[in-house]
């Protein structure tokens, strides 16, 4: 463009300067060899740079020599040299009596003037405010994970407690009816306390089905089946993840349905399997839960819906889903579809 014109190699310096100078960001113009052509007014009321005296200053001279970092003048001239290019870089600027500052740098060569006139552009971003804003942010969720997983903890310690004084209590009573009521309330309160309890050792965010169905129907059967020799709970669940509200859903629905077949689907010492499965398809979930008991009587000898029955349909609702139930013969089958 200015080949064998070197009036227009000084105009064009002239005129590179004068934007710089007049640039309302943070900008140095330097020459090959690092020292400074021109600088922006913002760069010299930030840095606390005499305007008067930075051209003509190498860069390492800039102040009380914080610029002087050996990899950014390496950076540099490699630029210079068109071997490289600084794009992001961060630094940090540290100056006697003032604050450390974090800065993100970018230079770029400038293609004008021959092959023996090189000049870069080297802009500056001062981001120490939004470092420490993110820091400050970062603290405030790790801070946030700890405090709701102490409440999760306190939760089901609760609900253990409550549990606990729902049993004595039964055992106490005379009433028959006022026992089997006592009775179903700590086995609803235990429900609640088992799906609390394996999300309070979950991670923030999603929860992986597979491993949350796995502790909980093993936190069932602990507390629940007496002989694992007679009765199982089979688990068979594919690599979804949810969040953690479907996921207490997904667990109290779980629960209710397993606690339900160990009570009524194997009368009489009877053998058998609990089969828990939950498989994806797309945005399409079907979660169930089948038994090779007894299955359900039917006709005069058909259950009445209990509380049970209700607590699944409202959790079934709140999902978007939909109870079905199918005979296995032997068995029963209760799955909640998702469609």
């Amino acid at each position: 463009m200015f080949k064998n014109d070197p009036s227009r190699f000084e105009a064009a310096d002239g005129l590179a300067a004068a934007l710089i100078a007049s640039s309302d960001v943070p900008l140095l113009l330097l020459d090959g060899n690092l020292v400074v052509v021109a600088a922006s007014r913002s760069f010299c009321a930030i840095y606390d740079v005499d305007p008067a005296t930075v051209s003509g200053c190498d860069l390492a001279k800039i102040g009380a020599g914080e610029w002087a970092l050996p990899q950014l003048r390496a950076l540099l001239r490699a630029t210079a040299s068109g071997n490289a290019a600084i794009d992001g870089y961060e630094m940090e600027l540290a100056k006697p009596d003032a604050e450390t500052r974090k800065l993100v740098l970018t230079a770029r060569r400038l293609d004008y003037g021959g092959d023996d006139s090189v000049h870069l552009t080297l802009s500056i971003a001062d981001v120490t405010a939004i470092r420490l804003a993110l820091k400050a942010k970062d603290d405030l969720v790790r801070e946030k994970a700890v405090l709701l997983q102490e409440l999760q903890h306190r939760v089901a310690n609760s609900l253990q407690i409550v549990a606990s004084v729902l049993l004595l209590s039964a055992r106490r009573v005379q009433s028959e009816e006022t026992r089997v009521h006592l009775r179903d309330a700590h086995q609803r309160v235990m429900s609640v306390a088992a799906v609390q309890r394996q999300l309070a050792v979950t991670t923030l965010g999603d929860v992986k089905i597979a491993n949350y169905m796995r502790d909980l129907c093993d936190s069932l059967g602990a507390s629940m089946i007496r002989d694992h020799d007679q009765i199982s709970i089979v688990v068979t669940v594919d690599d979804s993840t949810a969040t953690a509200d479907v996921s207490v859903s997904l667990g109290l629905i779980v629960t209710e349905l397993v606690i339900n077949a160990l009570k009524h689907a194997f009368p009489s010492h009877r053998r058998g399997i609990i089969n828990v499965s939950f498989e994806t398809t797309g945005d399409s979930w079907v979660l169930s839960v089948g038994d090779d008991g007894v299955g359900v009587p039917t006709g005069e000898n058909a259950p009445k819906p209990g509380l049970g029955t209700s607590i699944i349909e409202a959790l079934a609702n709140q999902l978007r889903a939909k109870v079905e139930m199918a005979d296995l013969n032997p068995g029963t089958r209760v799955s909640i579809v998702h469609a």
